[in-house]
């Protein structure tokens, strides 16, 4: 399908959502939600097809990234510094993880007690496992340390979203 850049994206979207639906899928109905790269190298698109142009390469298994919408095998993503493209559905696992953001490093604690005992510190650009979230802390597993971190030092989570 060849799309006419007169068109305002607002209708061009449209028109791909009543014309072309998406797969039948888990992500379809759950979406926004957040995923994490399953290889090594994976590649963002500008648009859902192996000939569209590659935006960017992510040379980080399990980085974070938010699938914002679907079409096909394909899903639209956002990563923490606001990028987004289109990444084949082989290219990402449902599995959580976070990237831990801001200019120094973050405590972890042994529970979700920010009085606890500090377990380790992570640095700015580390990811880690998702574990539990609570409404002001997350626990999180990064090089086999279990820990508990602020919510607001990481990227991954919804503002709100708690889970066991």
């Amino acid at each position: 399908m060849l799309l006419d850049s007169k068109f305002p994206l607002r209708v061009t979207a449209l028109v791909l959502l009543c014309l072309c639906p998406a797969a039948a899928s888990s992500d379809v109905d759950s979406l926004p939600h957040y995923a994490s790269v399953r290889r090594e190298q994976a590649y963002l698109r500008e648009g859902p097809s192996y000939a569209n142009r590659i935006l960017w390469i992510y040379r980080h298994k399990n980085y974070p990234v938010k699938i914002i919408g679907s079409y096909d095998a394909w899903r639209h993503v956002r990563d923490s510094e606001g990028a987004t493209g289109w990444m084949h559905h082989t290219q990402l696992s449902d599995r959580r993880s976070i990237l831990f953001i801001g200019a120094v490093k973050t405590t972890l604690h042994r529970d979700d007690d920010p009085r606890s005992k500090v377990v380790a510190y992570a640095a700015p650009g580390v990811v880690a496992w998702l574990k539990a979230c609570e409404p002001s802390v997350c626990e999180v597993e990064a090089s086999g340390i279990d820990g508990w971190v602020d919510r607001r030092n990481i990227w991954g989570v919804e503002a709100g979203e708690v889970f066991q």
